[in-house]
């Protein structure tokens, strides 16, 4: 029972005796203790928190000002590309939804992704040595600017471009560049620009004009020659009973095999002692079938 009425005293001395509580407690105050030293619980929260709502509002305002800078800054011409042939003068037609581009398949629109139908498409070989040829052909029987240009196409039905190759020149690359961007007549092949590799620029030709335009014939030219382009369209537009079509001044005559003199045929044994029927190499017309089986062509032969 003792130990019972102790456990029942101990925690707090009566109330109403004073002086006998006073000897149960120390007189002393306790001494609070120092807290740790170190930020608060709820700052170490709310410092991470802040930094990450900074940083995001950071970033958002990074993403509206792109945003905005994208929506109002002038949108670059398209300029169509077939792998790494580019057709300068499609940027042109795309410029303005008005300006028509032979029959695009879109209400007689075409636009910068379109393959235009046209009657035929005229590729002029030139390079890079060529520039007093090109202005020639620009103030004669071309036009000098891309309006003229578009007006001779909707006139003929026929499709005008400058071919040629690249160059290792830088200087020449730079002056071929600023004849692009003023006149835009260009379709710029990816070989090249040497005689030796004439035969396979042409070939090079015909598959990226395939893939650029739906022509019911392709026209390979020079550029070293005075032609008519309403003539050349009355003469595509006849109707003929044969889809293969090879249209020129035809030639043949003997292979020549002597290596002294210039014409020499290094692959003669293959073709034997007479050229076949072949067209003379300053103009001459393949009809769409043609064309499209050499596009087809695994081989660069």
């Amino acid at each position: 029972m003792s130990l019972l009425s102790h456990h029942r005293s101990s925690p707090s001395p009566p109330p109403s005796s004073a002086g006998a509580g006073a000897s149960s407690y120390t007189s002393k105050p306790v001494k609070p203790q120092k807290p740790a030293p170190g930020r608060p619980y709820s700052s170490r929260i709310l410092l991470p928190i802040v930094a990450f709502s900074v940083v995001s509002l950071v970033i958002g305002i990074a993403g509206v000002s792109f945003s905005f800078y994208a929506l109002r800054r002038p949108r670059p011409l398209p300029v169509f590309r077939c792998g790494r042939t580019v057709d300068a003068f499609r940027a042109f037609y795309s410029a303005s939804r008005s300006r028509k581009l032979g029959d695009g398949g879109n209400g007689g629109l075409a636009t910068a992704t379109d393959r235009p139908k046209l009657l035929g498409l005229v590729g002029i070989q030139t390079g890079f040595d060529s520039f007093d040829r090109r202005a020639a052909i620009r103030s004669t029987w071309l036009a000098s600017d891309p309006d003229g240009l578009l007006r001779l196409e909707q006139a003929t039905g026929l499709s005008f471009r400058f071919v040629i190759g690249r160059s290792k020149n830088a200087t020449k690359m730079a002056r071929l560049q600023k004849e692009v961007d003023e006149y835009k007549d260009f379709m710029l092949i990816d070989i090249e620009e040497e005689y030796l590799l004439l035969p396979y620029k042409t070939l090079a030709y015909f598959k990226a004009a395939f893939e650029l335009f739906e022509a019911e014939y392709y026209v390979k030219a020079d550029d070293d020659i005075y032609l008519r382009p309403d003539r050349l369209a009355t003469l595509l537009a006849k109707e003929r009973k044969h889809s293969l079509t090879y249209i020129g001044c035809m030639k043949k005559g003997p292979v020549i095999t002597d290596p002294k003199l210039k014409w020499y045929e290094k692959s003669g044994h293959l073709i034997g002692n007479e050229y076949f029927l072949h067209a003379y190499g300053p103009i001459y017309v393949l009809s769409a079938e043609v064309v499209a089986s050499l596009a087809t062509a695994r081989n660069n032969s």
